[in-house]
């Protein structure tokens, strides 16, 4: 026995790494990734404003391409990776599936993407010597193949068990490519343990990648992450890195800036868009403050769950080993991960999944380690939660379908003024099936009670399979009622008069130009392009626009969302003022001659 698995607390024999059901693997990651993707409108707020610049890029021309924008709008909060995907999707499939739905296969692609490389990075490093278990005299202990890949099972099934990734992971944004991105890198690094130049390759591939989806402070950071675990994991080939993977990703970076400068067709402007990219990282990430740490605090351990207690016991549990690859690597690229994540001025639960795939793996090696009394909490709580929740799902559907109880009917259509339900029987059986398909994947695991190492985070996956399952069969249409600014865009569509030169958009969202861009089909203007028509996005009403010299603005429509009681759009006409007339001056009667 070498001393590298003396120091190893894994006892395990052969029979706790069996693999799980390829069959039962392969559904919750294809269910989970399709459903939710499809037959709805882009979401407020990031889905539709990454669903903006898609379009846009579909719709135009080169510029478009290398300055992505949302109707005439610069959009330099992030780089163009993603957007490139997504209108090429659009571009390919657009006509087939509509704009909106093919822009979500980009983030299917990410989606199944993000977990390969947490499946295999967990895989290559659970195959390594320092992590077998233990060594027994006669034999027993399990391979080390299936023991990897009993790990990298458990890995993919505590990254779909996050309760917040099922809608943050579904929209169009441009953090989908960049937590594949994350988990690319994270392959990269673990690869070069026995591959150097090949894992050097996929870190330089993956930085490189990441700065075009993202600003260039999250590569940076990631990079230094990187030369962190190299100090500390001696096996890591940082010159490799430095001299492989680190120019290929400058060589990425720098082609995008070198295409967008020559291309552009004006100078000025490239510049401009460049610089703006730059300095909204600089702009966001500027130290922590009260209200993003409350934030954080109130949110992140909910969105991580159960991923976060299990990545602690990870880390408590390998106390003796943190400086081997198993540790090291994902600790490093998550502790940035996380001091970015606190640094930011304003901080958003979209931010929260590029921490979970390091979470994820890092999480997988604490599943050997757990106790009996660890792995009945997290089955029963899991059990208990979603059963509750599916349970809630259905009885408020059933209220919400047949109008009892008529209390719970009535509170349930409030929330949701002017909608008009209508019964689906497709919905009604795909929600059936997956309900079903828990009860099955409960019952299995409580009556075979299986001894394999992923079985703490089976129902923990299978759960959140059905929260989102049901939730986007029985409630899609209440759920894109509530979302989509599609109703009130068409209506604002309407009320602009048969010829006008552009509209110009005051006080209004990525989110509210894109969607009203696409389904009023609004031709928008700048501020200097002499708009005649003005669509101001209030909380209140502040009266009437400044008028102008002979003109005024008149308001010609008004309108908000149903679902939202927040905002107001107004739109106003810029018309001729009438001619001010000055009223007649009071004549004096005449005073007649007195009589004699």
């Amino acid at each position: 026995m070498s001393p590298a698995k003396s120091s190893s607390p894994v006892q395990l024999t052969a029979a706790n790494t069996g693999a799980l059901p390829r069959v039962l693997l392969l559904a919750i990651c294809v269910v989970y990734g399709l459903v939710g993707l499809f037959g709805r409108d882009p979401w407020k707020n990031e889905d539709a404003a990454g669903f903006g610049v898609m379009w846009q890029l579909a719709s135009g021309g080169t510029q478009d391409w290398l300055m992505p924008n949302i109707a005439g709008r610069p959009f330099g909060e992030d780089g163009p990776l993603v957007f490139w995907v997504g209108g090429l999707m659009i571009k390919l499939f657009g006509g087939w599936l509509g704009a909106p739905d093919a822009s979500r296969l980009s983030t299917l692609l990410f989606y199944f993407a993000t977990c390969a490389f947490v499946w295999y990075a967990t895989y290559l490093l659970g195959r390594r010597d320092e992590v077998q278990p233990f060594a027994y005299a006669f034999g027993g202990q399990p391979d080390a193949r299936d023991y990897g890949r009993a790990l990298a099972d458990g890995a993919l099934l505590i990254l779909l068990a996050c309760v917040g990734l099922a809608m943050r992971g579904h929209e169009t944004t441009p953090q989908v490519g960049q937590v594949s991105f994350i988990a690319m890198m994270l392959y990269g690094l673990v690869r070069s343990l026995d591959k150097p130049v090949q894992g050097s390759l996929w870190v330089g591939l993956a930085l490189g990648a990441l700065c075009l989806s993202s600003g260039p402070i999250l590569p940076i950071a990631l990079f230094v992450a990187a030369i962190v675990a190299g100090a500390v994991c001696k096996p890591v080939p940082l010159r490799k890195l430095l001299t492989i993977g680190l120019p290929l990703a400058l060589a990425i970076v720098g082609a995008w800036l070198a295409a967008t400068y020559f291309g552009a067709a004006e100078r000025d402007e490239a510049v401009s868009f460049i610089r703006e990219w730059t300095r909204y990282d600089r702009r966001n990430y500027g130290g922590p403050s009260s209200q993003s740490l409350g934030f954080i605090a109130r949110n992140f351990f909910l969105f991580s769950w159960p991923v976060w207690p299990i990545a602690a016991w990870a880390w408590f549990s390998w106390r003796g080993m943190r400086r081997a690859a198993h540790i090291a690597l994902p600790l490093s690229l998550l502790l940035l991960l996380f001091l970015l994540l606190v640094s930011q001025r304003q901080a958003g639960d979209v931010q929260f999944i590029l921490l979970l795939p390091p979470m994820a793996v890092l999480a997988a090696f604490a599943l050997p380690t757990l106790t009996r009394g660890a792995i009945n909490a997290i089955d029963w709580f899991a059990l208990l939660l979603f059963t509750i929740f599916g349970g809630t799902v259905w009885f408020l559907w059933i209220a919400k379908t047949t109008g009892w109880p008529p209390k719970i009917a009535n509170n349930v259509f409030r929330q949701l003024p002017g909608f008009q339900h209508s019964f689906t029987i497709s919905a009604v059986i795909c929600a059936l099936i997956v309900t079903a398909c828990w009860v099955l994947v409960v019952r299995w695991r409580l009556s075979r009670a299986p001894k394999q190492i992923w079985r703490p985070v089976v129902i923990s996956a299978a759960g959140t399979t059905l929260m989102w399952v049901i939730a986007m069969t029985l409630w899609l249409p209440s759920i894109n009622y509530g979302k989509t600014y599609r109703d009130v865009a068409q209506a604002a569509a309407l009320a602009l008069p048969p010829t006008y030169q552009c509209v110009q958009p005051i006080r209004m969202g990525n989110a509210q130009l894109a969607s009203f861009a696409y389904f009023g089909h609004i031709r928008f203007g700048g501020p200097n392009d002499g708009c005649d028509i003005l669509l101001r996005h209030d909380a209140v009403d502040y009266g009437a626009p400044s008028n102008l010299s002979h003109y005024e603005w008149r308001l010609i429509w008004e309108g908000r969302r149903p679902a939202d009681r927040d905002e107001r759009f107004r739109m106003y006409r810029l018309v001729e003022a009438p001619p001010v007339v000055a009223p007649p001056h009071p004549t004096r009667p005449r005073r007649l001659p007195r009589q004699p």
